[in-house]
């Protein structure tokens, strides 16, 4: 008599067992990991670089950059002078822990204080891979819509800090920024919401204000 034993493993094990490799990493050197999550357009990027420019000279950085192709966005990081290396998934919607390791051992990514992870534009499956970050921050473009909260609720429960990018252009789209804060208040009662345009400045500071206090924080909890 033959007997058949299933065997179930969780899927995202394999994952987080390298993702806890990375925050192993991550605290030895000192060195603020921050997953970017976003839809595809919401100025990631942009933001990006003008944080990379707000930071310069006090806090060192570097950018490991997720996309289905092109190198486009890490071209754009490395024309700043900051360390960047681009990983093409050829498809896949999101970074994974393994990716992210291969990048800082083959990229040429240096220790730095603050590593960010710009993740493939996706609100559904980045939610759910740890990539041994510090914190999750979502970027939500006022562009978007102000409907996003309600149809993507997981990642604005989990990401630590939401942005709420492209402010510039409140006064020209039916966005109802209030509403957006009250439902991401009731997703994450604890999280961060900051309002910020990466033309203007408008809230550039307060969003590197909390960098340097996370980062702070984490050297403070290693010692």
């Amino acid at each position: 008599m033959k007997q058949v034993v299933t065997v179930k493993r969780h899927a995202l094990a394999a994952n987080e067992e390298h993702a806890e490799l990375l925050r192993r990493r991550f605290a030895g050197s000192g060195t603020l990991a921050v997953n970017l999550i976003s839809s595809p357009g919401s100025g990631k990027t942009t933001l990006l670089e003008a944080t990379l420019r707000a930071l310069r000279g006090t806090v060192s950085c570097a950018v490991i950059e997720g996309d289905v192709a092109t190198e486009n966005d890490a071209d754009r990081i490395r024309a700043l002078g900051v360390p960047a290396h681009q990983i093409l998934t050829g498809g896949s919607c999101h970074l994974d822990a393994r990716q992210v390791a291969r990048a800082l051992d083959e990229g040429g990514i240096p220790e730095v204080d603050v590593l960010f992870i710009e993740n493939v534009g996706n609100l559904i499956c980045p939610t759910t891979y740890d990539l041994g970050e510090d914190f999750k921050v979502v970027v939500l473009s006022v562009t978007e819509g102000d409907d996003k909260p309600v149809k993507y609720p997981a990642i604005f429960s989990r990401a630590e800090a939401a942005v709420i990018s492209k402010a510039d252009l409140l006064p020209h789209v039916p966005f109802d920024l209030a509403a957006v804060q009250a439902r991401i208040r009731s997703l994450n009662p604890t999280g961060t919401i900051l309002v910020a345009s990466a033309l203007s400045g408008e809230g550039i500071g307060g969003w590197t204000d909390l960098l340097r206090t996370r980062l702070a924080a984490k050297r403070r909890a290693g010692v």
